[in-house]
This record gives C-alpha cells, sequence and structure tokens, in this order.
C-alpha cells in the first residue's frame, strides 16, 4: 500500500477506533472528559495502529530485496532478537526474543532483514505458536535455504497480569525445516543460542 494511501487509511481507522475507545471508557465507569483522560482515546487509536502495523507489511517483499547470490554455506545464526506482540485473546502484549538460523543455498539474506520479519509478523495480534510458523515458513519459502530454525522464548502478560498471574512464566516454541529436523544440526544451533 502506498504511503500517502496507508496514511489516510490510518486516519480514517484512527477516527473510527478513537471513538470506541472512547465508548470503552465510559464503558468502564470512567469519565472520558475528565481531564487525565481526555487524549487517551486517541493516544490509544494511534498505539493500536503501531502495534498492528504488520498488517500492512510484505515480509516476503522485505527478504526478496536484500537476497544476494553467494557461495556460502554454514549456519548463520541472528539470536536475541527483541520481539513485541499483543495475544490474540486478550489484546495483552507479550515480549521476548526470537532466535533464527538458516543454511544458505546459493544465496544469502541481509541480516537486519530477519528481525524486520520477526517485527512484520509480531505486529499483528498473534499466538506465540503461529508467530513462530509463520516466520520460519516465510523464510524458508522465500529464501529456500538448506535448513531454518526458530525459537522464541516469551513471557505473556495474559498469564502474568491475569489468570494464573505466573509472573516468572516463560513459554517457549520452535520449528525446524531441512537440514535443522537432522538431531546434530539442531542440537549445533541450539547450543549455539545458549539452549
Amino acid at each position: 500500500m502506498p504511503y500517502k494511501q496507508f496514511e489516510e487509511f490510518n486516519m480514517q481507522v484512527t477516527d473510527d477506533v478513537k471513538d470506541r475507545y472512547k465508548s470503552i471508557i465510559q464503558d468502564l465507569g470512567e469519565d472520558p472528559k475528565r481531564e487525565g483522560l481526555l487524549k487517551t482515546p486517541e493516544r490509544a487509536s494511534k498505539a493500536m495502529q503501531f502495534l498492528t502495523q504488520g498488517y500492512h507489511q510484505d515480509p516476503v517483499e522485505i527478504l526478496k530485496g536484500a537476497m544476494f547470490k553467494e557461495s556460502y554455506n554454514e549456519m548463520v545464526i541472528v539470536k536475541d532478537i527483541e520481539l513485541y506482540s499483543l495475544c490474540e485473546h486478550h489484546i495483552l502484549p507479550f515480549f521476548g526474543k526470537a532466535h533464527i538460523a538458516y543454511i544458505p543455498n546459493g544465496q544469502i539474506v541481509g541480516l537486519s532483514k530477519l528481525p524486520r520479519i520477526v517485527d512484520v509478523f509480531s505486529r499483528r495480534l498473534q499466538v506465540q505458536e503461529r508467530l513462530t510458523e509463520q516466520i520460519l515458513d516465510c523464510i524458508n519459502n522465500t529464501l529456500k535455504p538448506q535448513g531454518v530454525a526458530v525459537v522464541i522464548e516469551a513471557s505473556h502478560m495474559c498469564m502474568m497480569m491475569r489468570g494464573v498471574q505466573k509472573q516468572n512464566s516463560l513459554t517457549t516454541t520452535s520449528g525446524f525445516r531441512g537440514q535443522f529436523e537432522k538431531i546434530e544440526t539442531r542440537n549445533e544451533f541450539l547450543k549455539l543460542i545458549g539452549k
């Protein structure tokens, strides 16, 4: 979507979402005209649009824009990629780190593109399991490497602030394709990321 169209779309969504936040604040028993809450609907609307901007980005095009022919065929790892997302069940944050590895098959990708892919998929309403698979499949299908591995470790506010209220819990998900389905390759990756 061209920037001008995206900007116009954001303005329309902002007004609509802003009005809905105002209603929610009122339904909770607060006064949306109170000084501290006067601009909250607009701020919340802009925040939600920022936190879900991944819906308007194409991860495949991001990867394709930085693919280069290269004969290197050993493991490439980018670890400790910070991620922030929203749980689709409660619209509460979950956050943590992603670790990504791939083994090139005639092409490499600019290293900064891997964290960008994490951002595109995490800036949507998500579950950690799907997020792991989407990152994995996008890299595998676009770059067509010999193998891809993704591990995500995250803390979920829906478990920490409400429900079971387990503040020290950590959820780990993983996915492996190609050469990483072999136990020795998988173990090498896990050792290199400290797992």
